[in-house]
């Protein structure tokens, strides 16, 4: 009788995994220590990395030796931080401004053609926008912001728009919506019925404002109404001063309606309906170029760059309510 073999298959393959294990720690390893090596010699020689971003430009459309930048403005505007799995993190934010600030830095870049599709979003990151751009425009009397309107330009997304020298909509494009909006939910009266009470400790008694089980008193609703109106009326301002329109006027664009572009145009809401060749014509006119060439950013995610992340400060992102009421230009149905 044949006794049967001992398969080492099973050892084998387990020391085969420990092997790649192990060469795959000291590749991270080595290059952990060759980035924190270059990094002391980049200091030295190479700029800032957020007030000069590196990125790669694509031909777009066009030519020429002056340039024109496509920006794009998509979706609601929040804060957000995007991450692949083998790719670092980047926050919308700060992507749409070191995209702006790459344009500035390039002398060859004449303008930009910022393409706006988006309902609004946070107050804040709308302002931010919107100062990089002016800020653009501003490191050089010549150069131009046109925005182009694609389905939507509506709050957030109007109000970086008043940025633009010349603003383009497409026919079907909705625009508008100037206001401010906080919303949030009031449980009170179903929490009372199937017995889910709240505790809260609060150090004053406006502390915990639109706590959700709790009746919103006048004075808070005053408080809230007073911080709407302040909000709102930073945005007409900017409004009146982009688009010269009488403050009378304003008062019945600015009350939270949205615009055909047939309409916008009528209330000088926006300058022009067309397409992109109208676009590309008008920027060429307001460079007094006969033709630029359009280009794109894209951030360049190189070998290195998964390992000099591990360098980058750590981003500690506590979230304790996902339904904290907010003031937002944004256009809610």
């Amino acid at each position: 009788m044949e006794s049967k073999k001992c398969s080492h298959k099973f050892f084998w393959s387990f020391i085969i995994f420990l092997i790649i294990v192990l060469l795959g720690s000291m590749l991270v390893n080595f290059g952990l220590i060759f980035s924190s090596v270059l990094g002391k010699s980049d200091s030295l020689s190479e700029k800032a990395i957020d007030e000069f971003p590196k990125l790669k430009e694509i031909w777009s459309y066009g030519k020429g030796t002056s340039k024109a930048v496509r920006i794009e403005i998509k979706g609601t505007i929040f804060r957000s931080r995007e991450k692949g799995l083998f790719t670092p993190k980047k926050d919308k934010i700060e992507n749409i401004i070191s995209q702006i600030n790459a344009a500035k830095n390039d002398s060859f870049v004449k303008a930009i053609i910022l393409e706006v599709e988006s309902p609004g979003g946070a107050i804040t990151p709308s302002d931010e926008i919107y100062h990089a751009l002016m800020n653009f425009k501003k490191s050089d009397s010549n150069r131009k912001v046109i925005v182009f309107m694609k389905s939507i330009a509506a709050s957030g997304g109007y109000y970086i728009s008043m940025a633009g020298d010349h603003i383009i909509a497409e026919p079907t494009s909705i625009i508008g919506s100037i206001g401010v909006i906080i919303q949030t939910l009031n449980w009170k009266s179903l929490s009372e019925k199937i017995g889910i009470t709240d505790t809260t400790i609060a150090s004053g008694k406006n502390k915990d404002m639109l706590n959700p089980f709790k009746d919103v008193s006048d004075e808070q609703i005053e408080l809230l109404e007073n911080m709407v109106k302040t909000l709102h009326e930073r945005f007409i301002t900017i409004v009146k001063e982009s688009r010269n329109i009488e403050l009378s006027k304003l008062d019945f664009l600015a009350d939270g309606r949205i615009f055909s572009s047939k309409e916008a145009i009528e209330n000088n809401l926006i300058d022009e309906i067309g397409y992109w060749q109208d676009v590309v014509k008008k920027t060429s006119s307001l460079c007094n170029e006969k033709e630029l060439k359009i280009i794109r950013y894209e951030h360049m995610t190189t070998f290195m760059d998964l390992f000099t992340e591990a360098r980058r400060p750590i981003d500690v992102n506590i979230t304790l309510d996902t339904q904290v009421p907010e003031l937002m230009y944004l256009w809610k149905p």
